[in-house]
């Protein structure tokens, strides 16, 4: 088994992100595991919508920062950067809509994810957090999908704070659609409504609610590759990143 799971439900591709091992964390392996199951669902005429969702107590971790050993830093930063950017456009790009089923822990890259879903339903268990800042770096790439999402206060908070909340505020702010108490059945509920309208009828709606979106993208994602990039080799975040892998507070803590 590969790290996403790919099952077709009458009109519904599911992809669940499968890494239990790693927080279902963005290696390379998993992030061409969706774009594979992306390629199967838009190939297969029957489908209508994309439901993205996981095993285990988290939904996606961010990045796979493990991976990080053994690579040139400053060759493994814009690679990540460029596959992230990809990923999140592809979802932007997916020419059905795409409804996020989160009932889980959600990390930095994790919420990119999230505010590249057409729709997002969190569950109790969810909890949101963007930790970028606590280790030298930012939320750079991640931004095009969430600032869009999430109100100016929000970000302005949450950016930069790293705290944790959970799934009602992330409705609140715009992040999800909505918070439900059982997550299956809600989504279930909105693929049934989804799969009553044609693809062309889809596709066209969809394109309208992301193509401001898509043109922040193509003006600013290599920009935002660069500074993600020149960040995730600087001294500072070289220090927060071995704190978190060495589980100990970083020197800038006081």
């Amino acid at each position: 088994m590969g790290p996403v799971t790919y099952e077709r439900d009458g009109a519904v591709a599911r992809l669940t992100l499968d890494s239990p091992h790693n927080r279902n964390a963005l290696s390379t392996a998993l992030v061409d595991a969706l774009h594979d199951g992306l390629d199967r669902a838009v190939a297969d005429p029957d489908v209508r919508v994309v439901v993205l969702g996981h095993t285990g107590g988290t939904f996606c971790a961010g990045a796979d920062l493990s991976e990080a050993a053994g690579r040139d830093p400053s060759e493994l930063a814009v690679d990540r950067a460029r596959e992230m950017t990809r990923l999140l456009r592809r979802l932007l790009e997916t020419p059905m809509p795409v409804i996020g089923a989160i009932d889980g822990h959600v990390r930095a890259g994790g919420l990119g994810l999230v505010g590249a879903c057409d729709i997002a339903v969190a569950g109790p268990s969810s909890t949101f957090a963007l930790t970028e800042a606590r280790i030298g770096v930012a939320p750079s790439i991640i931004s095009l999908t969430l600032l869009p999402k999430m109100t100016a206060r929000a970000a302005g908070r949450y950016f930069l704070t790293g705290e944790k909340f959970g799934a009602a505020e992330a409705a609140h702010m715009g992040l999800v659609t909505e918070a439900a108490e059982d997550v299956a059945a809600r989504v279930a509920d909105l693929a049934a409504a989804l799969t009553l309208g044609s693809p062309q009828g889809l596709a066209e709606s969809k394109a309208l609610t992301t193509a401001a979106v898509l043109a922040d993208f193509d003006r600013r994602a290599d920009d935002l590759t660069q500074r993600s990039a020149a960040l995730f080799v600087s001294d500072e975040a070289r220090e927060g990143m071995l704190a978190f892998l060495e589980r100990r507070t970083p020197r800038w803590v006081i």
